[in-house]
This record gives C-alpha cells, sequence and structure tokens, in this order.
C-alpha cells in the first residue's frame, strides 16, 4: 500500500473555522447539511440547469421543471476572452449561486442566480469541480486538454473564491473528481495513469490506489447516493469500473463493465438503482443496473452526438445529456469544428425514454444542477 502523503494542514484550519461559525445551526434539528437543505417548494423555484457552450464562451441555462431554455449567458460581458472556453459547472444545492470553470482564462467564476459575477480565481487549466456536502469549500482537477497539467487537486473556498490549498496527488493528469456524501473524502481519478486519489477533505492526506490492466484513461466519478459504490468511466478501455466504499479511504475494485466505445461522464439515479452513463465515442448513453451490474439498456437519439455531460433535475426525474456535436476526439479541446449545434436531450428516468432536446450552443461540455445531497436525492418516479 502506498503511503499517506500529508499536505500542509490549511484545510483542517479552514474546516474548522467553518464548524465553528455554523455551531448554532446545528442546534437545531436539522439532519442535513446546513448548505444542503432544500425545500420542496425551493426545488420548483430554483430547478436550473448550467449548460457551458466551450466553444462560444457562453452558458445556456434550462428550467429543469419545463426543459425550455431560459437564456444564455454570455461570458464575454464580464471581460472574458472568445477563447475562454467554459467547460463544467456546479450549482449551489439551493440554487443561490453557480460555478464555472474557464479552461481557456485559467479561471473558476462564481456567479449568482441573477448571473451577476461574485469573483474568480485564477487557476492553471482548471476542469472538473465537485462541492463539498455541507462546508464551504470545493475542489477541482484539471482539464485533459493541457499537455501537462499540474498535479494537483485545488481547494477553494466558495465563500469569497479564496484559493485555499493545491494539494499534491503524486500522479500526472488529474481530471475526474467527485466527494463522498459524507463529505470526509474526495476521490480523484488519473488520466494518465491507472490510479485514483482518495483525499481526506479535512486533513487532505492522500492515500493512492493502483487499478490493474492496460491504460485506462479514467475520466470522470460518480459515488452512489448511500456512499456505498464508486463509479469510473474508463475512456481507453470502454468500461466502467465500480469500487466497493464499505471503507471510503481505500476504494476496492468490485466490479468492471464493458460498455460501448468512449464512456465519460456518470451518474447515479436517486437511490442508486441505475447509473446512466455517456458514450462519447459511440453516440449513445448506456444504463447500468446496480442490483446484478449488467447493462440493461444502450439509449440512441438523433441528437446524441458525441455525448459528453450528464445532470440529474432536482427532482430525480430527468437526465439531460449535452452533447457536443464536433469532429475530433474526446480529448480535443481546441474545437472549432462543428458539425452543428450543441444539443441537451431530456431523458426519463424511470422510463429511459428520451423526452426533448434542445439546441444550445457549440460544444455542449459540463452541466450541473442545483441537487441536495445523497440519500435525499428522490429516485425516478412517473415523468410528467
Amino acid at each position: 500500500m502506498p503511503p499517506a502523503y500529508r499536505p500542509r494542514n490549511v484545510i483542517a484550519r479552514e474546516v474548522s473555522r467553518i464548524e465553528r461559525s455554523f455551531a448554532p445551526l446545528r442546534m437545531t434539528a436539522l439532519s442535513v447539511g446546513v448548505l444542503a437543505q432544500v425545500t420542496a417548494g425551493q426545488i420548483a423555484a430554483q430547478a436550473r440547469l448550467y449548460v457551458a457552450n466551450q466553444d462560444d464562451a457562453t452558458v445556456s441555462i434550462i428550467d429543469a421543471g419545463s426543459r425550455k431554455l431560459v437564456e444564455t449567458v454570455d461570458l464575454r460581458r464580464y471581460g472574458f476572452a472568445d477563447n475562454a472556453k467554459p467547460h463544467h459547472v456546479q450549482v449551489e444545492p439551493d440554487g443561490s449561486a453557480w460555478y464555472v470553470t474557464l479552461i481557456g482564462a485559467g479561471k473558476v467564476a462564481k456567479l449568482d442566480r441573477s448571473n451577476k459575477l461574485l469573483g474568480s480565481t485564477d487557476l492553471e487549466v482548471p476542469g472538473l469541480m465537485t462541492l463539498h456536502p455541507t462546508q464551504d469549500l470545493m475542489f477541482v482537477g484539471r482539464s485533459m486538454s493541457a499537455v501537462n497539467p499540474p498535479p494537483r487537486m485545488a481547494v477553494i473556498r466558495r465563500s469569497d473564491m479564496r484559493l485555499v490549498d493545491e494539494i499534491d496527488l503524486l500522479f500526472p493528469r488529474p481530471h475526474g473528481i467527485v466527494t463522498h456524501p459524507n463529505g470526509q473524502r474526495v476521490y480523484v481519478a488519473s488520466l494518465g495513469t491507472n490510479q485514483l486519489a482518495s483525499v481526506g477533505a479535512a486533513e487532505g492526506e492522500v492515500q493512492l490506489i493502483d487499478v490493474p490492466g492496460q491504460a485506462h484513461g479514467f475520466v470522470q466519478a460518480a459515488v452512489s447516493p448511500d456512499g456505498r459504490w464508486l463509479a469510473v468511466t474508463a475512456e481507453l478501455t470502454d468500461q466502467l469500473m465500480i469500487f466497493d466504499l464499505s471503507d471510503p479511504t481505500m476504494p476496492k475494485l468490485a466490479q468492471t463493465l464493458q460498455l460501448p466505445d468512449g464512456p465519460f461522464e456518470p451518474m447515479f439515479t436517486g437511490g442508486g438503482r441505475w447509473i446512466f452513463v455517456t458514450c462519447l465515442s459511440a453516440n449513445r448513453v448506456a444504463v447500468v443496473d446496480t442490483k446484478n451490474w449488467k447493462v440493461i439498456s444502450v439509449l440512441e437519439h438523433k441528437s446524441f452526438a458525441q455525448p459528453h455531460g450528464i445532470a440529474l433535475s432536482p427532482d430525480g426525474q430527468y437526465f439531460f445529456i449535452s452533447n457536443r456535436h464536433q469532429l475530433g476526439g474526446a480529448h480535443q479541446h481546441q474545437g472549432g469544428k462543428p458539425t452543428g449545434k450543441g444539443t441537451v436531450v431530456a431523458i426519463c428516468a424511470a422510463t429511459r425514454a428520451p423526452v426533448n432536446a434542445l439546441p444550445v450552443g457549440n460544444y455542449a461540455a459540463g452541466m450541473g444542477t442545483p441537487l441536495k445531497v445523497g440519500k435525499a436525492i428522490p429516485p425516478p418516479g412517473s415523468c410528467h
């Protein structure tokens, strides 16, 4: 077992400070983290889907309930350049703010619900992000577009967008990233080596997990709502790898499933029964049953063209699939080769039936919605 790496204790001090600031709130009967507490009525009012259009320096905002385009935010109006390259979006659980990584600009930006720019953090080739479920922290990996990105995970304080720390992960090209629902671990997957990092959210200690086999090319990860399973896409071997999190510190490989060409982003349904996976090179979406760990369906749609990102509606009933519609391979982030406008396809999670497709900007990439934490996400039911 590789030795644990322990960076400076900046994160621990930040977590301690944040916990003290929330101490009066813990005296109430709330059982879910205060940053993630959302009522059913609030969900309806805040159900916005944010889509990063990487070639256009814009973000499309879609009403997740009506599945209609609300507006398109042009990031150039904030002073960002044409090649800002928005890549991934995360949203506060209460919908009050959203974050977008800008590969070309080298920034992570924060905007409020009215799309006012609240702040930004300078970061070399920022890629995918994950929010801590209860603390004022976010964790950021690196874009696969860089030849040699920093081998570090960034830690940002969300309230003021201050860069708290950068944790050395001891492997190259950290890309896929997800936080455990209990907030104690962050999992980072390497695009360049067959390794995962399990990082302590409080202390920042790093445990490396070696994964056997040929080069996998890990793209993105997801954790089941109950915190039991970690799903990681392997783009080079066309696999979905399932890790047992009985010991959250050290994920253990439990299942390996063969998927259509180029599995990219996975996501569990509420309740954790199914995993939907975008398969970018195959122009399909695979559905995995977690009861028997089998691929039970491969979805097709005329608007699936390099399906990249995946997001779940806050009520747990719809998946949204972003599609690049570009020529070139999975890692050609320079874009500029459109075969058509980007699209977002809505799928009923319960029936696995596509509902509608919306045109958005060029090179539709990562997406985000305001989701509650873990088991609080409703399981699929009837779509309406």
